[in-house]
């Protein structure tokens, strides 16, 4: 099973914004706090990323930056330099071209930028226990062919007109989501950095995907642990120390996950739901529902329907 696509499909994450800046020193941008996760390719020249709370970094052409949670930051041509707010900067452009431009005297730079939105409700770990940013340097974009290509087709389509291109931008920036966290997860060797470096333990990565697979069996760690051929204790360790939590409390974060997916997406009756996650009654999914997302699964579905 492909446990990282289970987990994009039920937090609902996808593109909503992209778009090139051009900007020429001095200038620096300020993006506030938003409830979307930001990214931003640099494809030529060089630039710093300042991060509230943390030294400003820089950035030259081919790295590439997520920050998964959408915290505040600033693009500038210098490390301590003024700021101007996005809106500010974006009021005077023609957005509909996709083309921020700040002009100027100095250096040049030209950058990708977009956002992700998910699910606000979400609690699964994939973006809350990644590092606020996740930084790809030059080489390791230019050793995976599929992100340097990725990143090459979304500033071509960004760049023109083409029918379609909209469509075509909108796709390519989910892939391009996709090859960033292939990436660090290949590339970040710090032990137990992340549940997605989980995925490259053989026993853990299995038994994340048994639970993905059958939600509804009623697991337990003596059981997941004879799956995979190891002891009840070793996967208890090794599991906590990767994922973060418990395997059974994964299983149960994941199973909520599950449950909002149906809850946004089908009209299917809260028992059968309950059944589907591995709950016994509607009340029993109701209460857990409730005490994880702080909303009952009526109001939870009422808040989502469009």
């Amino acid at each position: 099973m492909d446990v990282l696509s289970d987990v994009l499909a039920a937090t609902r994450i996808g593109g909503v914004l992209s778009a090139r800046l051009s900007a020429s020193a001095p200038w620096g941008l300020r993006m506030g706090t938003v409830p979307t996760a930001a990214f931003h390719a640099v494809t030529q020249g060089a630039c710093w990323l300042r991060v509230e709370g943390s030294e400003p970094r820089q950035l030259v052409a081919g790295d590439v930056v997520l920050l998964p949670t959408g915290g505040g930051h600033a693009l500038a041509s210098d490390p301590y330099g003024p700021l101007t707010p996005y809106e500010e900067v974006a009021s005077g452009q023609d957005l509909s071209t996709a083309e921020i431009d700040i002009p100027g005297r100095g250096p040049s730079v030209r950058i990708i930028c977009g956002a992700y939105r998910y699910d606000a409700y979400v609690s699964h770990p994939l973006l809350t226990i990644l590092p606020p940013v996740l930084h790809l340097p030059a080489d390791q974009t230019a050793a995976r062919g599929d992100l340097a290509t990725t990143l090459g087709m979304l500033a071509t389509e960004l760049g023109g007109r083409s029918p379609g291109s909209q469509t075509i931008v909108d796709r390519l920036v989910d892939v391009l989501f996709v090859h960033i966290l292939r990436q660090w997860i290949n590339a970040n060797e710090e032990p137990g950095a992340s549940w997605l470096v989980a995925l490259r333990d053989p026993e853990i990565a299995r038994v994340i995907s048994l639970m993905h697979r059958d939600p509804a069996r009623a697991w337990t760690v003596e059981g997941l642990a004879r799956a995979v051929g190891v002891s009840r204790a070793t996967l208890a360790r090794r599991f906590t120390a990767l994922v973060g939590e418990p395997p059974l409390a994964y299983l149960t974060r994941w199973r909520i996950e599950l449950a909002a997916r149906r809850l946004r997406d089908t009209g299917d009756p809260l028992s059968v739901i309950a059944r589907s996650v591995g709950y016994v009654s509607e009340f029993s999914l109701s209460r857990a529902f409730s005490r994880a997302r702080g909303v009952a699964p009526g109001h939870y579905r009422a808040g989502h329907r469009v």
